[in-house]
């Protein structure tokens, strides 16, 4: 499929030092996007910047707080007048529960209310992008899991298992409220010509398991896992090929349709939790 990748086009990448987001950052430089990477870790951020092509910037910031969330932002908005994609890629699996600075679940936050409001702070610089782009090419896309199934749902009045957490907890639910993000940004940017995908990258050999807990590491240790080159294969097809513009608010797998948890197809369940997590992030510093 054609590509709708040009010269002076700009993608944001989270989670670009490592795994699916450095073979992504990899990927868009050689398609002819301006990148700019983010990450958290310095070395890390350091040797990504290093190893990839002219072209890709790397930007540190941690997304389980808010409070850098909006410097990240405002730091890129001083460097690029328009963002063309977005991939909201950062994430993981903590052993521990812990709480922030900003009194936020850190993974959840990370996994979720991170990427949620850096989503609405870019937004001026995607609708700059789309007003003259063609339909459908200003892509929003959230690296998901296929964890996002694997829970009956997501209690509203809990958004970060406060009551209940464990690291699976933690992990599917904020997974699946990357896929609730995607479809609840589908129906409120359809008018701007911008769509949002989620994605399931699928079970990637990577820094990912570094940090997981050990009965995690215990049951997926030996199983066969995909090259960080071939999980970002669909995140890459979601943000730059032609199908994926034509739809929008899709959980995919493999270039192909998967069949979301059933709260996504709940239109106000999707509203509900919008509303939900809105209130969340609002409550950052106060």
């Amino acid at each position: 499929m054609a590509s709708l990748a040009g010269s002076e086009r700009v993608a944001i990448v989270t989670g670009a030092s490592s795994g699916i987001g450095l073979e992504t950052a990899r990927a868009l430089a050689a398609q002819g996007f301006r990148v700019i990477g983010v990450g958290r870790d310095p070395g890390r951020c350091a040797a990504a910047e290093a190893d990839l092509a002219a072209g890709v910037e790397m930007l540190r910031a941690d997304l389980s707080l808010l409070s850098e969330v909006d410097r990240l932002a405002e730091e890129i908005a001083g460097k690029v007048g328009r963002i063309d994609v977005l991939i909201n890629n950062a994430g993981g699996m903590a052993r521990e529960r812990e709480m922030t600075a900003e009194g936020f679940e850190a993974n959840y936050a990370a996994n979720f209310l991170g990427p949620f409001a850096l989503t609405a702070r870019l937004l001026p610089l995607l609708r700059k992008a789309a007003a003259d782009a063609p339909e459908g090419s200003v892509r929003i896309v959230n690296t998901a899991s296929d964890g996002s199934e694997m829970i009956p749902g997501i209690d509203l009045a809990d958004l970060q298992n406060l009551g209940n957490w464990s690291p699976g907890a933690a992990y599917c639910s904020a997974k699946l409220a990357n896929v609730l993000h995607a479809r609840g940004l589908a129906s409120r940017l359809a008018g701007d010509g911008i769509v949002a995908h989620a994605v399931h990258p699928g079970t990637v050999g990577s820094n990912f398991f570094s940090h997981t807990p050990d009965s995690v590491q215990a049951a997926y240790g030996d199983a066969p896992k995909l090259s960080p080159q071939q999980g970002a294969d669909t995140v890459i097809w979601l943000a730059t090929a032609e199908e994926p513009g034509r739809s929008s608010g899709g959980y995919w797998f493999e270039r192909a349709p998967r069949k979301p948890n059933p709260v996504v197809e709940d239109g106000a369940f999707v509203e509900a939790f919008w509303q939900a997590a809105e209130r969340l992030v609002g409550r950052a510093g106060s």
